[in-house]
């Protein structure tokens, strides 16, 4: 049975620090791959794969000072995703990490209920899962 993790009991923090007004977090991991080929057939024969990167965004409603920080001083920081299922202390619980992130671009959105949107696009070199 899968174990379907509450965005209200899960948190995000950006070097310590809890995300006020999160979103939204979407990663993705990336892996370059390169296909080998067979002489003389059309099919390939094995796989080469090569540098992997974690891209992901931060959507968070106004903005994040913290952030806007590490985006003007192109900083490095660490993110850290910690999910819940409930409040319960026997509840399951999983702990995403990201290692050494860069923000790459911030995009800035208002919407017709007035509510403004900030999203953040990062990069990380790696995500643990604990």
């Amino acid at each position: 049975m899968a174990t379907v993790f509450s965005a209200n009991r899960s948190n995000v923090l950006v070097d310590g620090e809890a995300i006020e007004g999160l979103q939204s977090l979407a990663f993705r991991v990336i892996t370059e791959r390169e296909d080998i080929r067979a002489v003389g057939s059309d099919e390939r024969i094995a796989v080469s794969f090569g540098l992997r990167t974690v891209q992901g965004e931060i959507a968070v409603r106004s903005a994040n000072y913290k952030l806007d920080d590490h985006l003007a001083k192109q900083a490095k920081f660490q993110l850290v995703a910690n999910l819940k299922k409930d409040d319960a202390d026997d509840s399951p619980k999983r702990t995403l990490s990201f290692d050494d992130c860069y923000v790459e671009n911030k995009d800035f959105s208002i919407g017709a209920g007035g509510t403004v949107l900030s999203t953040y696009v990062f990069t990380a070199t790696r995500v643990r899962e604990e």
